[in-house]
């Protein structure tokens, strides 16, 4: 017997006997418990035989499978000239682990089939497990690999499953539904997790919500083809899975090769929805590769477009330098007959006639006024009309009359040259040019079955430029939020969480991204008032409101701005400076709310000292004088000085006269009282938000 045990979870193995080990039980944790008591309790969870059942008790393995008499998802699916029935057995147990993880490493063999796999499991000390097969061909010919799936029970009382849809610019978006018998399966066939990703499947007890309610929950940490599920039978527990999602005999290994299954991340919560990026977050921050506070990015695509030269963007620059940004990417336009987006992609040399010197002149004004520069790059694609495609059409996955997607295909990265071919214009222009950043897009799906090896390649790829220039920063963006996942998450600084800029539709997008990602991982940028994705008009306090919580940036040209409004910006800049410590490192809250026009979330300190909460109005509110609000994740036991924080622009208001407490600048309460009783609201019009700070003062 095995117990795990971490932050209040309990992973409890039955390693007895000659077979694959089985979870006994994953979730809240048990306490300490002798050996005996674990025999007890595995040998007590035996269930009782059915009339019209196997003629055992059904026992879940960590690989069910047929010879088990497991008739739900199968865990391991492998075959030569036809599917392999394979019969393992234990090999050994041994623990494992790195850093303040607590891990188990398990070995298994069918000899006759030629047939090895290890199983790891890691429980961190955040309670975050993660677990992941490795499969080994010991025979003496090819063996295929279909899947190698992660399987782990789930209580009867998880019974609503919650996971994510969308699509370009209007990403994660939730959708619930009662988990009756049968499979709920989430399949991602985009070469990328994509704009419809499941994202997190959650099941929870019914209701659960951000602040209540039982979840077990499953992240596929793979940034290329994936499923995740959900699982009820009546002849066996309910169970959730995840795992690559494998084309037909896209994987075959040869004998003594192995192909390790990427990891499904699974993390228990007693607290909703928040008590999953409770771990989730901290875990993350415990092997980030981000060592500097975020700096105010200033990207130049919603600004200029492909419109490039020093003069056009001289004046931004100037702009960018007078209200405080930190960071100036050029985006997409830069290389060698790069016009439009039809052409030119995968050509990487900067563009002689946009930058007869170079990209120098621009980089050396970048970092005059006090700016790191950055470069928007696509390093997997590339347009039919480009040179590189032309003198290499075999370098292009697929068929190369294939449909192209944004005017553009896929270059395959598996192939050593043109894998060679890119890494050395990446160095090229790393060891030319003082980049600090890549803004590394992927603007279409692969709609290959080629997923695998090129999403394994990418990773070989991005981890090569790393190890040649280790300062750099990476984001990644797949037009938007097509590729978050903690698989890319190991490699990038930041993820560009969707292509809109839209203040309304961000509110959502990074309040649901938010749930796995930390924010300072989180690109979001302020934009011009009318959204370049949707139409749609924004005041200026609303755009800053909602780019003010993760990785703050610009999206617009403010030297077109008026002088009051980059006034406004400056003052943003300086908040966000003030207050980056805290936002990417504090606890994020998000409130429970009864009027789904309302939405409010926070980020409070680890220590309970400091908190700053958005509240904003999506739409027209149920009631004319909304309920208080309330704000949970304060230390009960403290006192606060509440406060609205002002970002420099005002916000529109229905009302006659704000709330008294509003009105007067300040009050002071515990944290207990505004965690339970809140306080009344502005009654701010529909697309407005304001600002809430906390301060304890005892």
């Amino acid at each position: 017997m095995h117990h795990l045990r971490a932050a209040g979870v309990s992973l409890l193995l039955d390693t007895r006997g000659t077979g694959v080990p089985g979870v006994i039980h994953w979730g809240r944790d048990l306490g300490p418990l002798s050996d005996a008591e674990l025999v007890s309790l595995a040998d007590a969870m035996v269930p009782a035989v059915s009339p019209s059942s196997i003629d055992v008790p059904i026992r879940l393995s960590l690989l069910p499978s047929f010879r088990e008499g497991w008739s739900g998802r199968p865990a391991l699916s492998v075959f030569r000239d036809a599917p392999v029935d394979l019969s393992l057995e234990l090999v050994g147990v041994e623990a494992s682990g790195s850093g303040t993880a607590s891990g188990i490493v398990i070995r298994l063999t069918d000899a006759a089939a030629g047939v090895d796999v290890t199983t790891t499991l890691e429980l961190s000390s955040e309670g975050v497990l993660r677990l992941r097969h490795a499969v080994t061909n010991t025979g003496g010919s090819a063996l295929g690999v279909a899947a190698a799936s992660v399987v782990v029970p789930v209580p009867d009382r998880a019974a609503e499953v919650l996971d994510f849809s969308g699509l370009w610019t209007h990403e994660r978006r939730p959708q619930r539904q009662t988990l009756g018998q049968g499979v709920w399966s989430r399949e991602s066939r985009h070469g990328r997790p994509g704009h419809d990703n499941a994202y997190l499947l959650a099941a929870g007890t019914p209701g659960c919500g951000f602040g209540h309610g039982e979840v077990w929950a499953a992240h596929l940490a793979w940034s290329g083809d994936g499923v995740v599920w959900a699982e009820r039978s009546p002849l066996g527990p309910a169970t959730i899975g995840a795992a690559e999602l494998l084309a037909p005999g896209e994987l075959s290994l040869d004998p003594g090769a192995s192909y390790d299954g990427p990891w499904t991340v699974l993390v228990y919560s007693d607290a909703g929805l928040d008590g999953i990026s409770d771990r989730l977050h901290p875990w993350v921050r415990s092997w980030s590769t981000i060592e500097s506070p975020r700096p105010v990015v200033l990207n130049t695509w919603e600004a200029v477009y492909f419109d490039h030269s020093l003069e056009r963007l001289t004046p931004l620059v100037d702009a960018a330098a007078e209200v405080g940004v930190e960071r100036f990417v050029l985006d997409d336009g830069w290389f060698t007959g790069r016009s439009d987006d039809r052409r030119a992609l995968g050509d990487w040399f900067v563009d002689p006639a946009a930058w007869p010197d170079g990209l120098h002149p621009l980089i050396d004004r970048v970092a005059a006024s006090g700016m790191d520069f950055g470069l928007w790059v696509e390093p997997e694609m590339v347009n039919r009309d480009s040179d590189v495609a032309r003198a290499h059409p075999d370098w292009i996955l697929g068929a190369t009359d294939a449909v192209t997607w944004r005017w553009q295909n896929v270059l395959d990265l598996a192939n050593p040259d043109a894998f060679s071919y890119v890494f050395e214009r990446l160095d090229a222009l790393l060891a030319e040019y003082p980049i600090a950043y890549l803004k590394w897009d992927h603007n279409r799906d692969l709609l290959a079955g080629s997923a695998h090896r090129q999403t394994s390649a990418l990773y070989r790829l991005i981890d090569a430029v790393r190890a040649a220039h280790p300062g750099v920063e990476i984001e990644s963006c797949a037009s938007g939020g097509g590729r978050v996942d903690l698989g890319i998450l190991e490699r990038t600084d930041r993820v560009w969480v969707s292509d809109t800029n839209d203040p309304l539709e961000r509110q959502s997008i990074q309040r649901y991204t938010s749930l796995v990602v930390p924010p300072e991982y989180l690109g979001g940028h302020l934009g011009i008032a009318r959204a370049h994705t949707t139409g749609r008009t924004a005041t200026l306090s609303f755009r800053l409101a909602t780019a003010l919580f993760g990785h703050a940036g610009i999206e617009w040209n403010i030297a077109e701005a008026t002088p009051a409004e980059r006034a406004s910006v400056a003052e943003w800049i300086a908040v966000y400076k003030r207050e980056r410590g805290l936002l990417h490192s504090g606890r994020v809250v998000r409130p429970d709310a009864s009027d789904a026009a309302i939405v409010s979330h926070g980020v409070v300190a680890a220590d309970g000292s400091r908190a700053l909460f958005s509240y904003a109005a999506l739409a027209a509110p149920a009631a004319a004088i909304p309920t208080p609000q309330r704000f949970p994740g304060l230390d009960p036991t403290r006192r606060y000085r509440v406060r609205p924080l002002v970002l420099g622009t005002d916000v529109f208001t229905l009302q006659d006269a704000a709330p008294a407490w509003w009105e007067a600048g300040e009050v002071v309460l515990s944290g207990a009282v505004l965690g339970e009783v809140g306080l009344p609201m502005p009654l701010i019009a529909p697309e407005n938000a304001v600002l809430v700070e906390f301060d304890a003062v005892d």
